[in-house]
Formats: C-alpha cells, sequence, structure tokens
C-alpha cells in the first residue's frame, strides 16, 4: 500500500483543485479589478490574493483535517450539520453554479459566434446544454479517473491557452497603468481583499476539499495524517497556479485602458482584449479557455455533489445522482437560471460567512479543546448576521434592522460585519464551557 504520493502523482492532483476552483467568473474578476485599481493595482491584488487564493486553500486544509464538510459542520450540532452541507450542496451545485457553467460557457464561448438571430434562439443554446452537459455527465461518471481527466488533460490544455494569453499581453502591452478610479484611490489593498471575499471560493473549498481527501484515497493512503499532508501539498500547487494566474489575467486588465478604454465588467474586457491582442483568432482562444474552466468547474461540482447525496442516501447510486444532476442542470441552465439565481444569491451570503467561521475555528480547534460551546456561539450571531444580509439581498425590507446594524458593526457596510459578532460569540462559549471537560474532537 502507498505511504507517499510520487511527484508525478501529486502535481495532477494539486492541477486538478486548480481546475475545479477556476471557473469562468475566476476569470474575470481580475481583469475587472486591475482595470478599475490602475497605477494602485499591486496593493489591489495582493489584498484579492488574500482572500481569492487564502480562503480557499485554508478551506482545504480544514476539511483535510477533518475529512468532510458534514464532519465540520457537526462539531456545532449534528442537525445543524445536515442542513448546511444540504443546503451549500444544493446552492453551490445544482441550484446555482453547475447550470451557470453551462450558460456562461455559450454566452462568451458561443454566442460570439453566431448570428444575432441564432443566438437570440432558444433551439441554439438547447442544442448547446445537452452537448455540454452530456460531456460533463460521462466525465463524471467514474470519479476514480478524475485525476487522470482533469488533473492530467483539461487542466494543462486551460493553462495552455491562458499561458497564451499572458505571454502575448508582456510581449506587446496594450497600454500604460492609468489613475485608479475612485474606488480604488484609497485604501484599494482593503478593496481588492473585500473582492476576493465575494469570489466565494471558501464555499467551494468545503466541497472540494472532500473531493481531494477521496482522490487522494484512490490512490490507497489511508494514514490520516499522511492524508492531511498530501491535501496540504495538493492545496498549495493549487493555490500557486491560481495566483499566478490571476496575476496574469490582473496584469491584462490593468494595461488594457488604452486600447478598449473602461468596460463595466470582466467579460467584455477578456473580449475586447483578446480581439486586439490576436484579431479574430481572439475569440476562438478565448472560447476555449472559458469552455475548459467552465466544464472543469461543473465536472467537480457534479462529482462531489453526487458523492455526498450517495452517502446521505445510499439507496440510490452515485451514477444515479449524476444522471440526475446533469439533466436538472441542463433544464435550468435553460429555463430557470434567473430565477434560481435570486434565490441562490441570498443564500449564499447567508451561507458564506458560516463556512469561513467554522474554516477559522477549525484552526484553532486545539486551543478550545474542541468545544462545541465555542463552535455554537459563533455561529449563532454569524448566521443572524447573514440572514439578514440574505433577506436584504433577496429584496425583502430590512431597512429597520441593517441602518440599526450599519450604526453598531464595525465593516458592516464592507459586508463583513459578522467578525466581531462572531469573534465575541467565540469568546463567550469559551467562557462557557471553562470548566466543562466536554469536548467534541481536538484534531
Amino acid at each position: 500500500m502507498n505511504k507517499e504520493l510520487s511527484v508525478k502523482q501529486m502535481i495532477p492532483v494539486g492541477l486538478m483543485l486548480f481546475a475545479l476552483f477556476f471557473g469562468a467568473g475566476n476569470m474575470i474578476f481580475p481583469p475587472f479589478l486591475a482595470q478599475q485599481a490602475g497605477s494602485n493595482f499591486w496593493p489591489a491584488i495582493i489584498g484579492f490574493l488574500v482572500t481569492g487564493v487564502g480562503l480557499p486553500l485554508l478551506g482545504v486544509i480544514a476539511i483535510s483535517k477533518v475529512g468532510d464538510l458534514e464532519t465540520l459542520a457537526s462539531r456545532v450540532h449534528p442537525i445543524f450539520a445536515v442542513v448546511f452541507t444540504v443546503i451549500l450542496y444544493l446552492v453551490i451545485g445544482p441550484l446555482f453554479a453547475i447550470p451557470r457553467t453551462g450558460t456562461v460557457s455559450y454566452e462568451i464561448g458561443v454566442v460570439p459566434f453566431l448570428s444575432e438571430t441564432a443566438a437570440n434562439s432558444g433551439v441554439t443554446l438547447a442544442i448547446f446544454s445537452i452537448l455540454y452537459f452530456a460531456v460533463t455527465l460521462w466525465l463524471s461518471l467514474n470519479p476514480t479517473k478524475l485525476v487522470d481527466r482533469i488533473g492530467k488533460i483539461l487542466t494543462p490544455a486551460l493553462l495552455i491557452v491562458l499561458a497564451i494569453f499572458a505571454i502575448k499581453s508582456f510581449i506587446t502591452p496594450l497600454g500604460d497603468l492609468k489613475a485608479p478610479n475612485d474606488v480604488y484611490a484609497n485604501g484599494p489593498i482593503f478593496k481588492g481583499f473585500l473582492e476576493g471575499y465575494l469570489t466565494m471560493d471558501a464555499i467551494a473549498a468545503l466541497v472540494f476539499g472532500s473531493f481531494v481527501v477521496a482522490s487522494i484515497k484512490d490512490f490507497g493512503i489511508s494514514d490520516k495524517k499522511m492524508v492531511t499532508t498530501l491535501c496540504i501539498r495538493a492545496g498549495i500547487i493549487a493555490a500557486v497556479a491560481l495566483a499566478l494566474v490571476y496575476l496574469a489575467l490582473a496584469w491584462i486588465g490593468a494595461t488594457s485602458t488604452d486600447a478598449i478604454g473602461i468596460q463595466e465588467n470582466g467579460a467584455s474586457i477578456l473580449a475586447e482584449t483578446s480581439n486586439a491582442l490576436f484579431g479574430s483568432l481572439g475569440a476562438v482562444i478565448l472560447a476555449l479557455a472559458i469552455l475548459f474552466a467552465c466544464l472543469t468547474t461543473a465536472i467537480g461540482l457534479i462529482t462531489s455533489c453526487a458523492q455526498y447525496f450517495t452517502k446521505l442516501m445510499p439507496q440510490i447510486s452515485y451514477k444515479t445522482f449524476v444522471v440526475i444532476f446533469s439533466l436538472f442542470s441542463a433544464i435550468i441552465a435553460n429555463v430557470g437560471l434567473s430565477q434560481l439565481i435570486s434565490f441562490s444569491v441570498p443564500v449564499l451570503v447567508f451561507v458564506y460567512p458560516l463556512a469561513i467561521v467554522l474554516i477559522l475555528l477549525t484552526f484553532m480547534n486545539k486551543l478550545f479543546n474542541g468545544r462545541s460551546s465555542v463552535y455554537i456561539c459563533a455561529i449563532i450571531p454569524t448566521g443572524f448576521i447573514g440572514l439578514i444580509d440574505g433577506l436584504n439581498a433577496a429584496g425583502l425590507n430590512v431597512s429597520g434592522i441593517t441602518h440599526f446594524l450599519q450604526n453598531v458593526l464595525p465593516l458592516y457596510e464592507q459586508g463583513i460585519g459578522w467578525i466581531i459578532p462572531a469573534i465575541i460569540g467565540s469568546l463567550i462559549g469559551l467562557a462557557i464551557s471553562h470548566d466543562s471537560k466536554k469536548t467534541v474532537t481536538t484534531d
């Protein structure tokens, strides 16, 4: 039985994790941030990397310590563990993120090659969705082969396409850095920090972390400490790859203003810069990058969701869940995505702070001997603030409460008002359990 993975085995696992994280959304954040930051490019992108790369890495490490998300969440309460895990998997999976990968692939990678009539036709989107999710289904049916399929084939293809963009932008830069806009003129590092936080990849880390643990065990490694060590190595490989790609995409955006002007979003920046750098060939290169990025993320999400729900409902097979999630996502990508976005975003706003608190407490678990009261007292105020933010994101009238919170909570207006209540709550939980010998775990 293997006790260690060779470098040749380890790199594909790390690259697979990178590809699972790196979807179309991750492509468009850095260039938009950088174009807005202009001459404040470096502090802004450093802030972005701290949370856009650092938090996902911490999430993967946290999961590697406990095994899976439900086990981590059970440190609060068993009922909370099941409810929280199911909600997170559904929202980041078939209810939102998976169908979005198909829609984004179509809009950015296919529509530019269609006539206006064909682009506006639901038939074209339907055909693409069927083909896209058929490929996704096929590649997801056997999770033991995903390291080979993603880590050894799709990810290198994605990196090659992105490298073409990056190298061309350095050889023939489109322009110079411009003055930052008002948002990035003062405190660019903090603004970048918040933008990285809003990528919500920390949630994905809790899903993909479990998948990486399973992938490493597929190599025949069962020792818990070794699995954790190898997960950390895979996480570092993925984090380095993410950081390098983010830097390259950000540089493209930062130097693009002279050639394409100020754009409204990162997708427009990539489309215009690809054309400026490569002419008509640029649309093909961009389409390939988007397709590879979306496909790898969709495969990882369907696989992770199917594995979890098979564990939750063992009477239904893994392959059946893969088929269900693929079909459901294909349908939603065509007829119900906008409605589900309006539902999913408030839920994500609610669960994201809870996920971060669970991740951070995992690294301090030994300091308070895994006392459940610390987790409970930190989660309750965090959940309350997240619930108010979620209701506000859903368009419900909670202005009285939000106005009060803005006046009493530091950082609330920046979207991270839960931090102080979480710290105070954990300290209260520690005080409550100070004389108690009951622990949950000391991992």
